[in-house]
């Protein structure tokens, strides 16, 4: 090399490696929660923390992060929890259902049996639109919800077309629904459940149990169940409810428990919930694993509102704060596989957050008999992050 080329190649590098003195680095996160009070029961986490985001994924949780970020959520004197999972809603029948729930929280949603196989190419569309993730449960009743009854007519649980939608639909829908209420399934109850379970087993799916004023015996409809299972509306009252007329919970409810079966609260509004069964239950020491909302447009202005809410009903109830985000969040996450890595809020899982305010006074909540219970704590949403980006609430 020559000295002309070793001036020209050293000046080139120096140039290279020259920074203009007015450049502005890019900021190390793109979104922090700043000073809310974490509630992670995943981590057994409770307190005052930072929450900082990059690239979708929760980047570090700290007492004070001082790194700059592109976005800034001041959490302070709210609660920061993992972002919310409905394990029983039936946000398909409503296009913009998502959405809604979203702006409460939500960020996991499944439509629990709203469509069967005749048309369930109606639900699916809206659960692949879904801004956060959805699946869906097929009502083992071919023609759907019915006002008569799903399946009333025993031929309606079909199992060869509910083979086939699922086959036809796999990445979506994510298990079986049978609805069993004598109202639905009248003496078929076992029948119908026999069949649902033949579906999913071809397909290593769960099935998800509507129970309450059953005409079979509890007893004979859990006997059925496997692990993985889920018993929806457990505080719903007799005939054929979880406990015994001495309030003691049934031993057969005991035993599906200890085999891996899951008992989630499916609020609703008709015959679902009612204070007396939920007091009984929990003071028998039976605690949900999971809260759901079984959610409608019609609910969001009576009895359940918003996942909050229905949360809130179990502070009034006496559980404690850590034992009702977790049945929202962790618990809900352990159900179904494709929740697997949400609710927490563990460096590097993905960054959805709910940000909920929890207010002091006097809130009367309703259960599906117009019972009225007295609270003195409410949650509220306050906002959202999904994969990182915070959520637009509506006006």
């Amino acid at each position: 090399m020559n000295r002309r080329q070793f001036i020209y190649t050293t000046t080139g590098a120096a140039a290279l490696l020259r920074i203009p003195t007015n450049a502005t680095a890019a900021p190390k996160y793109d979104l922090i929660v700043k000073g809310g009070r974490v509630i992670d029961p995943s981590r057994k986490l409770d307190a005052v923390r930072d929450v900082a985001i990059s690239q979708g994924r929760i980047a570090a949780i700290k007492e004070h992060i001082s790194a700059d970020a592109a976005d800034m959520l001041d959490a302070r004197g709210k609660l920061v929890v993992p972002g919310l999972l409905d394990i029983h809603t039936h946000v398909t029948v409503a296009k913009d259902g998502p959405a809604l729930c979203l702006a409460d929280g939500v960020t996991g949603l499944v439509d629990a049996g709203s469509q069967g196989a005749d048309r369930i190419g109606e639900v699916i569309p809206v659960a692949k639109a879904s801004p956060q993730l959805c699946r869906v449960l097929i009502n083992i009743g071919r023609a759907g919800i019915l006002p008569e009854g799903d399946t009333m007519d025993l031929r309606r649980a079909d199992v060869d077309a509910a083979r086939a939608a699922i086959a036809h639909n796999r990445e979506i829908i994510a298990g079986v629904k049978a609805r069993l209420s004598a109202d639905v399934a009248g003496p078929n109850d076992y029948e119908v459940l026999r069949r649902a379970q033949e579906v999913a087993s071809s397909f290593h799916l769960p099935v998800m149990i509507h129970i309450g004023q059953t005409v079979s015996p509890l007893p004979k409809l859990l006997a059925l169940l496997k692990p993985g299972d889920i018993v929806t509306h457990m505080f719903a009252p007799p005939p054929h409810s979880i406990i015994d007329d001495h309030g003691q919970i049934l031993p057969e409810v005991l035993a599906a428990r200890r085999r891996g079966v899951v008992f989630d609260l499916g609020n609703g509004r008709t015959s679902h919930l009612r204070w007396d069964m939920a007091e009984s239950i929990l003071k028998a020491g039976f605690l949900p694993d999971t809260f759901s909302t079984d959610w409608t447009l019609a609910g969001r202005t009576g009895q359940v509102v918003d996942f909050p809410n229905v949360m809130s009903k179990f502070l009034a109830l006496g559980m404690s704060l850590d034992q009702v985000v977790a049945r929202a969040t962790v618990n809900a996450s352990r159900v179904f596989p494709f929740f697997r890595n949400r609710g927490t809020l563990k460096v590097g899982a993905p960054a959805d957050l709910a940000v909920l305010e929890l207010k002091e006074g006097s809130f009367d909540f309703v259960d599906n008999y117009a019972n009225k219970l007295t609270g003195h704590q409410r949650l509220f949403p306050s906002a959202t992050v999904l994969a990182g980006k915070r959520i637009a609430r509506p006006a």
